[in-house]
């Protein structure tokens, strides 16, 4: 069981200054998260793409480049990668490139994302939205597979039986497809036999619940080996050393960044009785202290039988120190709770398998 944080490296206005950090302060302050959540064990750390000011996660490759010679063992992904906006070789070679200086930790998780920002940036009609992701997602496939490729598709220059460099350090780069809960994504990633993330962030994560069949029967039509087949789930929340201090931290930042962009959106405010509902065990937010939030990811885990778990932090302008102090939390209190008890069920379902 995989345990890790991703961010958006967001950079909207403190709730309570009112002042908003340059970009070049708050990548700087992500790579000491980086750094902090290799030293505290845990797995994984991914960071998401987006063009505008609200965000400094542009790079992520070079984010995460940043950070790797200071880490050891944590594994450093993209979340997501705007794939239907990139180009796949500069894309592949980017990641190629971070797999070689953190010899091999390095991958993808490649998804449309959120929002549609990089798409008039990089000269992309979004009417082709669906085909691009289709098109660009089968060329990444192919470079990882082959040294050299011969392509020609619809929104890129054909080449034929050229090299792309460097290669990574793993044999394959992980590429994983990341879903809001979409069906198509489900089975697309299933027959592709690729590892999912389910982005969860409202509503009940139950009801993403039948999505893992109908993944794995896709995954098992198409002739992949459904016992490898891995999942992760992607959820907002926030650590702290009591339940009270967490949702004091918490709420008002995530209120005033829910409100910043639900205003484009023409969503309504997002106020503090819808918060509380989504803290319950069911709700989609992951908000108390260590023993809540393992409780919760070992009740969610059951139900969606996911292997890796990202914790989404923070949403909308912290204190550093804030979001330090929950990856400390999560890495040395929550996760091996969390391990330890998946440990224990899955060595009871071992049993329970070996006498029937």
């Amino acid at each position: 069981m995989e345990i890790g944080i991703d961010t958006f490296v967001e950079t909207t206005p403190d709730v309570v200054t009112g002042e908003t950090i340059s970009h070049g302060e708050r990548l700087r302050q992500v790579v000491e998260e980086i750094v902090l959540a290799d030293k505290v064990g845990l797995d994984i750390f991914g960071v998401g793409e987006h063009h505008r000011k609200e965000f400094a996660d542009s790079a992520t490759a070079v984010i995460l480049a940043a950070a790797a010679p200071m880490t050891k063992k944590i594994r450093l992904t993209s979340s997501v990668t705007v794939l239907s906006a990139a180009d796949p070789v500069r894309l592949f070679q980017q990641f190629a490139t971070l797999d070689g200086i953190s010899n091999g930790r390095a991958e993808i998780i490649a998804g449309r994302g959120s929002m549609v920002d990089a798409f008039p940036l990089f000269g992309y009609d979004l009417k082709d939205y669906d085909k691009l992701f289709e098109e660009k997602l089968e060329l990444l496939l192919k470079l990882r597979e082959s040294e050299k490729v011969t392509w020609k598709g619809g929104f890129r220059p054909a080449f034929d039986n050229l090299g792309v460099y460097p290669r990574p350090v793993q044999n394959q780069l992980p590429v994983w497809l990341g879903s809001g809960g979409n069906p198509d994504s489900v089975i697309r990633a299933g027959q592709l036999g690729l590892p999912l993330v389910l982005a969860i962030i409202g509503g009940s994560p139950l009801n993403f619940a039948p999505l893992v069949p109908l993944y794995k029967k896709a995954a098992a039509r198409a002739g992949h080996d459904v016992s490898k087949l891995k999942i992760a789930v992607h959820s907002l929340g926030y650590v702290a050393e009591s339940n009270s201090l967490a949702v004091d931290k918490y709420f008002p930042p995530t209120q005033a960044s829910f409100n910043y962009f639900g205003r484009e959106r023409g969503w309504g405010q997002y106020t503090r009785s819808q918060f509380d509902a989504s803290r319950t065990l069911d709700g989609a937010l992951f908000v108390g202290d260590p023993e809540t939030v393992a409780n919760k990811i070992i009740f969610m885990r059951k139900h969606l039988g996911f292997t890796r778990f990202f914790l989404h932090l923070p949403v909308g302008t912290m204190p550093h120190k804030d979001v330090m102090n929950a990856i400390e939390l999560l890495g040395t209190e929550v996760a091996p709770r969390v391990r330890e008890e998946v440990a224990k069920w899955e060595a009871n379902e071992g049993k329970l398998i070996e006498n029937s």
